[in-house]
């Protein structure tokens, strides 16, 4: 099959995905709205455990799949489990929460999901629904925006601030705001669009001049997403995406493979390969896109569900498990790459008008 790489061998089972339509990824989407509870929750984890971020990514790939009544479902489970402080805790069994300090960028990420399923629906009214708990959000990252544009990236369950700004994190709050912005727009709320506007600027200077900001007191330098999500979260400097680029092909690239989720373990990941997929895409090398897209969707298990990763060294799947944040990060890819919907440029191209 044209899709799929030539070195697949490598793998024991030989993967069907067709990224080149919506049906052919399908079976994602019948994958997901299986594994979501009665209550909207999409589960993340084997024992059943959810982050709101993890969450809010399937219920994305739901909306790229057109299973909008699951979709939504997701997102009204967002709106009934948020803190009146506009934050959601760090994870959930279900309805339940388990670990109760906040992170700024599970926040904030709702208005993405938002904004996309806006971009796929054209839903006035859906954005009407949902302003309240994406103005909440927003401002619940904002609140803790430091004067250099980085954003602390958690409160404690002791509502304690952790001063520590993560790259990461704040590159998706980047991306976060954009969308937010987007929203103001169609919406209406130009004092909002007005105050975002400056929080996005500052929290872009900074991630493109990251030196002394960001991880504080954990170096994560070692993650390949500290040097792909910038370029996610919608950075400009060319010199910037040049020297990200660098360390990527230098670090965590393995040609046939995929993107390694950390420099030094042997061990390719699905969810980042994906993403890393659409970054590429972002700067104009879809050939380098495309190969990630399908050294991606070849790690799959035998009912073409994709595993967390590959061991390379042990040439196993590792963990045994297929999580659904990481389908969902497959489809997102393949949109992006193959232009299926109307939400295909979420990630490629500034979704406010400037």
């Amino acid at each position: 099959m044209h899709f799929i790489l030539k070195k697949m061998n490598k793998f024991p089972n030989i993967s069907r995905i067709n990224p080149n339509s919506l049906d052919g990824l399908n079976h994602l989407g019948r994958f997901l709205d299986k594994a979501q509870f009665i209550s909207g929750a999409i589960p993340s984890n084997q024992d059943g455990s959810h982050d709101p971020w993890d969450h809010l990514e399937a219920v994305m790939g739901l909306t790229t799949l057109g299973y909008n009544i699951q979709a939504l479902k997701g997102l009204h489970w967002m709106s009934a489990n948020q803190n009146e402080d506009g934050s959601w805790y760090n994870l959930y069994q279900d309805e339940e929460p388990l670990e109760l300090n906040k992170q700024t960028n599970y926040a904030s990420y709702i208005a993405v999901a938002v904004w996309h399923y806006y971009l796929l629906n054209n839903d006035n009214d859906f954005l009407e629904d949902f302003w309240e708990p994406v103005k909440k959000g927003i401002l619940f990252s904002i609140s803790l925006q430091h004067s250099n544009g980085a954003i602390a990236w958690n409160i404690d369950e002791f509502e304690k601030i952790d001063e520590d700004y993560l790259l990461t994190g704040c590159s998706s709050i980047a991306k976060s705001f954009e969308c937010a912005i987007a929203i103001c727009q169609v919406l209406g709320h130009q004092n909002y669009e007005s105050e975002w506007k400056i929080a996005h600027s500052k929290l872009i200077t900074s991630l493109e001049h990251p030196s002394g900001i960001f991880d504080l007191q954990k170096d994560r330098s070692r993650f390949s997403m500290d040097w792909y999500y910038p370029i996610l979260g919608g950075i400009n400097s060319k010199e910037r995406i040049a020297s990200l680029i660098k360390k990527i092909q230098d670090s965590f690239w393995i040609q046939g493979l995929g993107i390694k989720c950390v420099s030094d373990e042997p061990w390719v990941t699905v969810a980042e390969t994906s993403e890393c997929s659409i970054a590429y895409k972002k700067i104009g090398e879809d050939k380098i896109a495309l190969e990630l897209l399908q050294n991606a969707i070849a790690i799959v298990d035998g009912k073409d569900i994709p595993y967390m990763g590959w061991q390379f060294s042990e040439k196993i799947y590792w963990p045994d498990e297929t999580p659904t944040w990481t389908s969902a990060a497959c489809i997102l890819a393949a949109d992006a790459n193959n232009q299926l919907t109307s939400g295909a440029d979420l990630f490629l191209k500034q979704q406010f008008k400037s």
